[in-house]
């Protein structure tokens, strides 16, 4: 279990770059429910362009009032133009304004690409980490709550617990487990293909399941739930790492560190971000939220930001300081009873099931 837990590492700082702006487009953003972003379902739509050039905004749009003289004047208040949105139709005004992402492109902060601790310090000629050891050591990660980017899906939602915990050294590390979510995504991206080229959902799924298998033990996570998960995101917006985030997430492994802006237009979000710090076991990340609190070390910078989480594992003389005795570890204790009297009971059926489960799904 030691290589599960410490790591000889390097330190590598990753910084936030900006995305080149999304395909042009004509849209307004309203905060209607007053929470300081435009990133909730209903507050953000494309806008109707006229053949003049205006454009209509469709929330809280209304139909103008005509005149006597047969002239149209939007009830809203005369700053506000009428547009006809399609031909022959009464013309229409909106309070907001539209925006042509085109000349004010959208605003995106590209997530942290935490690789997590790598195990790549100097060693002596015994194996002796001659650097920093880490212990539970965790990778910043961050999933995309319902938005205009992930076209108002939630791709912070929990997986359930597709990853298990604590069956072995093959996947004991936070890299293995990341490895696991990955090798999930790219059965996803071999459904979707299958799926764009006119296969049914159920040959999508089989030829996901079929690449999910490529170097992984179909033990080491729930061959029907990574199944369900593809088949729910093959039309979503979610990308690797809100998926990677979601099943980690799912499987208790993570600590979310706040929300964040990923992407606006001329300083209104239209898409948020949480971050988490996701480790290689439930119970680290346990340890983790227990043990921080009772050192000095991350009294000053916590967890970090949203953005950028601070996941750095203990070192060998923080975690000897902590007091296990103040740690409620009830969370991990009754997971370890339940899963030791299922793994009596059905154990090797679950392993022959799984296995045969990926193999002809």
């Amino acid at each position: 279990m030691k290589g599960a837990f410490l790591m000889c590492v390097a330190l590598v700082l990753v910084l936030p770059a900006l995305a080149p702006s999304a395909r042009a487009a004509t849209i307004c953003a309203v905060d209607r429910n007053g929470n300081g972003d435009a990133a909730d379902e209903g507050e953000l739509a494309s806008c109707t362009v006229a053949g003049d050039g205006s454009a209509l905004c469709p929330i809280d749009a209304t139909p103008c009032a005509q005149d006597g003289g047969g002239a149209y004047s939007c009830p809203l208040g005369g700053q506000y133009s009428c547009v006809i949105s399609s031909p022959g139709s009464v013309p229409s005004c909106s309070p907001h304004a539209c925006v042509n992402t085109g000349t004010n492109p959208v605003e995106t902060v590209e997530p942290v690409d935490d690789p997590g601790p790598l195990a790549d310090g100097t060693v002596d000629d015994a194996g002796t980490c001659m650097g920093s050891v880490e212990i539970f050591a965790g990778r910043a990660m961050r999933c995309r709550p319902p938005g205009a980017s992930v076209t108002f899906q939630n791709c912070c939602r929990d997986r359930d617990r597709i990853i298990k915990d604590g069956m072995g050294g093959s996947i004991g590390s936070i890299g293995t487990k990341i490895a696991v979510a990955k090798g999930v995504f790219t059965g996803m991206k071999a459904a979707y293909t299958a799926f764009r080229a006119g296969a049914t959902a159920g040959q999508a799924a089989s030829a996901g399941a079929n690449a999910i298998i490529i170097g992984i033990d179909p033990t080491s996570i729930a061959i029907s739930l990574a199944i369900n998960y593809m088949m729910e995101v093959l039309l979503a917006g979610c990308d690797a790492q809100d998926m990677e985030t979601g099943m980690l997430k799912g499987s208790g492994m993570c600590h979310e560190t706040g929300s964040y802006c990923a992407s606006s237009v001329l300083g209104i979000c239209i898409q948020k971000a949480r971050g988490h710090c996701c480790f290689n076991t439930k119970l680290g990340r346990i340890l983790q939220e227990q043990g921080r609190p009772q050192l000095s070390s991350f009294s000053q910078i916590g967890w970090g930001t949203a953005h950028e989480p601070y996941c750095r594992g203990f070192t060998a003389e923080e975690f000897q300081a902590l007091d296990f005795s103040r740690m409620d570890l009830s969370e991990y204790y009754s997971e370890i009873e339940a899963r030791a009297q299922t793994e009596i009971e059905i154990d090797m059926k679950d392993r022959v099931d799984a296995y045969l489960e990926t193999v002809k799904p």
